[in-house]
C-alpha cells in the first residue's frame, strides 16, 4: 500500500486530500510512522524524529495513528490476496508476499501481469486507497519491483534479467544492507550490486563473516529461494510506551507496569494464545536497556498473574535516575492456559486486595494524594501512597488525540483538529462528504465524546 497510514487519513478527512499529512508519535520523543507523498517533497521521512519533521514541514497535518482502522483495511487487502492464492505471507499491515504459481492464476508474464493490474484496481474499489505490485520470480525482487512501482504503479521483472538490473543498483537495495553494513562496504570500495558480485564471495565473508557475507553474495547473484509461508508462527506478544518525559517516582513506574500489563494481555488473548515467559524491557534515561524474564509453571493469559510477574521483575530494576520506556511481553506461546495458574492468579488478587484494605487502614481519612506528576505529597506509608496513586491515574480531564475520531451530539462525527488550554477543536467531515466546517469546545464538553472510524468510500478507475 501507498504510504499507507497518512493515505488512510487524507481518505478519511476530505480536507486533508492533497495535503502534507504526517502520522507518528506527537511528543518530544515521537517518531514519524508513515508521510504523505506530499510531505515526502519537503524531506520527510518514516523513522524520523517528530521534532526534524516539524522543522522540515510546519504547516502539515500531524496526526496520532488509528491503528483499529488501519487493520480493518489490511483485512481487506489480505482478503484480496487470499483470492489469488493460498500462499500468502503479511510482512506488516500494508505489505505481503503471495505466491502466484500456487494459486494457479498466472503461467507467464501476460498473465502475472493482468493479475497485478486486477489486483491494484481491485484494491481501489474496495478501499478507495492505491498499492503497487512487484512482480518477479523470488520474494527479494518483488519486493525491490513494488518499491520501484510507487506510488500507484506495476513493475514486473522478467525473468532472465535480474542481475543485468540489479548490477547498478546502491548495495542499499539489497535485504539486510543498513547504514552501516553499506559504510563498511563503501569503505572496501563496493558501493553497488554488480560489484558485490564482482568481489566474489570470498572477500564478502572476510569483510563481513560467514552467515551476513555469504547471504548478501548469494542475494547480489538474484538468488533468492525463500519460499512464501503463509501462516507465520507468533513466537511473542509486547506492548510498550516511550513517554515524553523521563519517569523518576517509583510508584509511576509501578502503575505503567501493570497497565502494559493489561494490554499485553488483551492482545494475547486477541490472537488466541496464552503464554508462560514474562518479559520486562526497560529503557533508562540514560539510553542503557535492561531486559527481565520470569518463567511461570505453565501458559496463562490470566491479566492478574502477568501482572504479579511483571511487579516482581521491577523489583529488581534500578529506576532511580528516571526511565524513558517501559515494556511488557509474554513468550512462550502456547495455545492453551494451565488451569493451576487460575489459583495462583486468585491469591495475587486476594493478597492485593489484603494490601489495599490494610492500606487505607493505615492511611486513614488523610489518604494520600498524587500529584500531577504522580509524586505522592502526603507521608503515609509506601504501601497507603501506592494505593493511592492507582486511584489517581485517570486523569480529570478527558485528552482529545489529533487525528481520532469524534461525534457531537448536535453536529455529528468528526474528527479532532487539535487541542490545549482546556479546548478541543473539531473539523467536521465524512469520507464521503466535502472539506467540512471547524468548531471549538470545551474539553469536558458533555456533547462530545469518542467516535469510530468511518469506512471508507471506495472508488473505481
Amino acid at each position: 500500500m501507498d504510504a499507507f497510514y497518512a493515505s488512510a487519513e487524507q481518505a478519511s478527512k476530505p480536507s486533508l486530500r492533497g495535503k502534507a499529512v504526517i502520522v507518528g508519535g506527537l511528543g518530544p520523543r515521537g517518531v514519524v510512522a508513515t508521510a504523505s507523498y506530499e510531505a515526502r517533497r519537503f524531506g520527510v521521512h518514516s523513522a524520523m524524529p517528530m521534532g526534524q519533521a516539524r522543522r522540515l514541514a510546519p504547516n502539515a497535518a500531524y496526526l496520532v495513528p488509528r491503528f483499529g482502522l488501519y487493520r480493518d483495511i489490511s483485512e481487506q487487502v489480505m482478503a484480496l490476496l487470499k483470492e489469488l492464492s493460498p500462499l500468502v505471507e503479511p510482512l506488516s499491515l500494508d505489505e505481503a508476499f503471495v505466491d502466484l504459481e500456487a494459486g494457479e492464476v498466472a503461467w507467464d508474464t501476460a498473465s502475472a501481469l493482468a493479475v497485478g493490474e486486477k489486483l491494484r484496481a481491485d484494491i481501489r474499489a474496495v478501499t478507495g486507497l492505491t498499492g503497487s505490485v512487484g512482480l518477479a520470480a523470488s520474494k527479494m525482487l518483488a519486493k525491490i519491483a513494488s518499491e520501484e512501482a510507487k506510488p500507484d504503479g506495476l513493475r514486473l521483472i522478467v525473468p532472465g534479467t535480474e542481475r543485468e538490473l540489479l548490477a547498478d543498483k546502491s548495495v542499499r537495495i539489497l535485504p539486510g544492507v543498513g547504514p552501516a553494513t553499506g559504510d563498511h562496504l563503501r569503505r572496501a570500495g563496493i558501493t553497488t550490486v554488480g560489484e558485490i558480485a564482482e568481489a566474489g564471495a570470498d572477500e564478502l565473508v572476510r569483510l563481513l563473516g560467514k552467515a551476513h557475507g555469504g547471504h548478501l553474495y548469494t542475494m547480489a547473484l538474484a538468488v533468492d529461494d525463500r519460499p512464501v509461508v503463509a501462516e507465520r508462527e507468533t513466537k511473542s506478544v509486547s506492548v510498550e510506551d516511550t513517554f515524553d518525559v523521563d519517569i523518576h517516582d517509583r510508584v509511576r513506574v509501578r502503575f505503567e507496569v501493570d497497565r502494559l500489563a493489561e494490554r499485553c494481555v488483551a492482545r494475547l488473548r486477541a490472537g488466541g494464545h496464552s503464554g508462560r515467559t514474562v518479559v520486562l524491557k526497560v529503557r533508562r534515561y540514560d539510553f542503557s536497556t535492561l531486559t527481565r524474564s520470569e518463567t511461570l509453571r505453565g501458559p496463562t493469559d490470566d491479566p492478574a498473574v502477568v501482572r504479579e510477574a511483571a511487579a516482581r521483575l521491577l523489583e529488581s530494576v534500578d529506576t532511580t535516575g528516571g526511565v524513558r520506556l517501559l515494556g511488557v511481553g509474554v513468550s512462550g506461546l502456547a495455545d492453551y492456559t494451565q488451569e493451576d495458574l487460575f489459583a495462583q492468579a486468585q491469591a495475587a488478587e486476594a493478597e492485593l486486595a489484603a494490601a489495599a484494605a490494610a492500606a487505607d487502614s493505615a492511611v486513614g481519612s488523610a489518604s494520600a494524594v498524587g500529584s500531577g506528576d504522580g509524586a505522592v505529597e502526603d507521608e503515609g506509608s509506601a504501601l497507603g501512597a501506592e494505593v493511592a496513586e492507582v486511584r489517581e491515574a485517570a486523569p480529570a480531564e478527558r485528552r482529545w488525540y489529533a487525528g481520532h475520531d469524534v461525534r457531537h451530539a448536535q453536529f455529528g462525527p468528526g474528527w479532532v483538529q487539535g487541542s490545549g488550554i482546556g479546548r478541543v477543536t473539531v473539523r467536521f467531515e465524512t469520507p464521503g462528504s466535502g472539506p467540512g466546517r471547524v468548531r471549538t469546545f470545551r474539553v469536558d464538553d458533555p456533547l462530545l465524546s469518542p467516535g469510530e472510524p468511518l469506512p471508507l468510500v471506495g472508488a473505481t478507475e
